[in-house]
């Protein structure tokens, strides 16, 4: 039996010394299957990159301007998804980074402001269902509008995680861990590249920000110490030092590169 910490704080199960919190989207992924629905299947581009940059600069809470992007969507969820199969493709570095922490005993933690059933049918593409299946995943969910079904023209809608202006704040998922007692707590990792991980920045011991990206221009204005990064492999390569030892999470806070 676990105990209530472990169940309250699932990544503890195994008492690592390490935990990775990621997002999905544009991270894990090299595309945004939102931002593809969205340009592709809904209202476009422009008004898309106009939505995250209102969210990026304060003028708009995020939960709003994505609604308005996924509302947009009339496609079925089902063919959403079978486009997204043909068309999301995983980081380079990710199933080597998959497979390390998992030797390593370095739980990672999926946050995500996108849906879960997206989630999991694109890992389960891309890792295989039983390896996707180890990862937890926190995100939004999806549910049929009323007297519609999912799978219809106009018949699905997200279905947020909090009441929070981010539709799930994903601060809340990392603080009671880097709360814990300092002889329980694991070093704490995160790694995202959008507007959607705004709430996330400033929680874990040594961020990850996707270069070219809205996170590092968020983190540079708020003075929020991060690292870039271009794909995982640069990420393992980092990640590897510090369990090893050979750099702090300090000094691999280095900015821009």
């Amino acid at each position: 039996m676990g105990s209530a910490l472990d169940i309250a704080l699932p990544a503890l199960k195994t008492k690592p010394k390490f935990i990775f919190f990621t997002d999905f989207d544009g991270t894990i992924t090299q595309q945004d299957s939102n931002d593809w629905m969205t340009d592709n299947l809904g209202f476009g581009a422009e008004l898309r990159k106009k939505g995250n940059e209102d969210v990026l600069f304060g003028r708009r809470d995020f939960r709003d301007s994505f609604a308005d992007m996924l509302d947009s969507i009339k496609t079925p969820f089902n063919e959403c998804i079978e486009l997204l199969l043909k068309n999301i493709t995983l980081d380079p570095g990710f199933k080597q980074f998959f497979e390390w922490a998992k030797e390593n005993n370095v739980p990672i933690v999926i946050l995500s402001g996108g849906m879960e059933p997206v989630i999991r049918a694109l890992l389960a593409h891309m890792l295989g269902k039983e390896e996707a299946e180890t990862l937890q995943i926190v995100s939004n969910d999806v549910a049929p509008r009323p007297g519609k079904s999912v799978n219809e023209a106009g018949g699905w809608h997200i279905v947020y995680h909090d009441d929070s202006g981010f539709g799930h704040d994903k601060s809340l998922e990392i603080r009671p861990y880097a709360r814990l007692p300092g002889e329980e707590r694991p070093v704490l990792f995160y790694a995202g590249d959008g507007v959607s991980d705004l709430s996330a920045a400033k929680e874990t011991d040594l961020l990850f920000a996707k270069s070219g990206r809205d996170l590092v221009s968020y983190c540079e204005r708020e003075n929020v110490p991060f690292t870039t990064f271009q794909d995982f492999t640069e990420i393992l390569a980092t990640v590897k030092d510090i369990v090893a030892g050979k750099t702090t999470v300090k000094e691999a806070a280095t900015g821009r590169k």
